[in-house]
């Protein structure tokens, strides 16, 4: 973003909602993508005031669904006017937080009204994949490919060990990291803390109304018995590492103009964003490189961010990324994260967002600065900084 822009182009988020996030094939599974979104989708705008014909478009990260557009199918099944168009992106695990981005330049851009940006996965019902071999018959796939073999394409359990073994992140570390990870997300639910960023679900089998993920009962014997999984003698474990997982989260993007005129009493202000190549074996380190360059660009101290949220799809490449931005693990993730929370792929960088948004309104009278931040396959990561203020 430009140093100073008007208030007329000036991005502020000033709603952020979303929903439980459950295990994969779990309470959610009956759901489709544009199902848990279109709820998120109405919640916002009767939270905000904002009417559904102002909206000028909704941008939609998803990584593993069937194409199609979820977004502007998800803006339909809201009942949004047959005039609001969508706007489906994929980057992966980063595609929530891209899409915010990519509203928030469109604001700065000039590009006026109401934007809704975030992201949605199902992948309990996520189609299954396959190509096309020469006689015609179809050859299933579980993931994409996500660089050149001559770069090394690695899946994201032997990345992490990768990430581990080059910054030399040990088992010890990434267990405590976990384990405290879901002790905050069980005292958080504990408190009501997540309780008004969450728009219940009715599913087949009621209302769902919480996250299923954080085990109150983890003890640090129990993370030790948890064997590697993904290189023998390795470091990476199913304790340590997120779980797959269904949700949805969004957040409204606006001009600080607009924002006044509906009357909010808060937003995070866009400060910038930056998104950044690594390479690809080591992928989980690409977060700490663009939000490096991201606090630099800003003439910001690492010391000097309030509020952080990782994406924690593995314990060793979020402390890893937390290492090399000089960040001290205990500052980020107040709630926990992923890893007890789950991984709604393209969901997830959304929820960071919204996690932002909850956290600096528990203390509104301190205006603070805001960091989101998540590495992404294929060697990449994106991050974004906002400040919260008071309108």
């Amino acid at each position: 973003m430009p140093e100073t822009l008007p208030p007329e182009r000036q991005p502020v988020i000033i709603a952020a909602l979303r929903t439980p996030i459950c295990r994969a094939n779990g309470q959610l599974k009956h759901l489709r993508a544009h199902e848990l979104l279109a709820p998120v989708v109405n919640a916002l705008l009767a939270q905000t005031g904002a009417a559904p014909s102002e909206v000028t478009d909704v941008v939609i990260g998803n990584a593993v669904g069937g194409g199609g557009n979820v977004a502007r199918l998800a803006a339909l099944e809201a009942g949004l006017p047959v005039t609001v168009p969508g706007l489906t992106v994929d980057r992966q695990c980063g595609s929530g937080l891209d899409a915010i981005v990519l509203a928030s330049r469109l604001v700065a851009a000039g590009g006026g009204g109401v934007y809704l940006a975030g992201g949605v996965e199902s992948i309990s019902t996520a189609p299954l994949r396959a190509h096309r071999n020469d006689d015609g018959d179809p050859a299933f796939f579980a993931r994409a490919q996500f660089a050149p073999h001559s770069l090394g394409d690695p899946d994201m359990g032997v990345a992490a060990e990768n990430v581990a073994a080059e910054f030399g992140i040990s088992r010890s570390r990434q267990d405590e990291f976990a384990l405290r990870s879901h002790r905050r997300a069980v005292a958080a639910a504990a408190d009501g803390a997540f309780s008004r960023e969450i728009v219940p679900l009715a599913s087949a089998s009621g209302t769902v109304a919480a996250d299923d993920g954080p085990r109150p009962r983890l003890t640090e014997a129990l993370m030790g018995r948890f064997p590697a999984a993904f290189a023998e003698s390795g470091t990476v474990t199913a304790g340590n590492s997120c779980f797959d997982a269904d949700g949805a989260a969004a957040v409204v993007v606006t001009s600080l103009a607009r924002a006044r005129e509906l009357g909010v009493p808060d937003a995070l202000l866009v400060l910038g964003t930056d998104t950044a190549g690594v390479e690809p074996r080591l992928l989980g380190i690409g977060a700490a490189l663009a939000a490096g360059r991201l606090l630099a660009s800003q003439a910001v101290a690492a010391d000097d961010v309030d509020l952080v949220e990782f994406n924690e799809a593995f314990a060793s490449q979020t402390l890893a990324c937390l290492d090399r931005l000089g960040i001290e693990p205990e500052r980020a993730n107040a709630d926990g994260g992923a890893l007890a929370l789950g991984h709604a792929y393209g969901a997830s960088g959304a929820v960071l967002v919204t996690r932002l948004l909850a956290q600096a309104r528990q203390t509104p009278d301190r205006t603070k600065l805001a960091l989101a931040m998540i590495s992404i396959a294929g060697g990449m990561g994106t991050a974004a900084l906002f400040r919260y203020i008071r309108l």
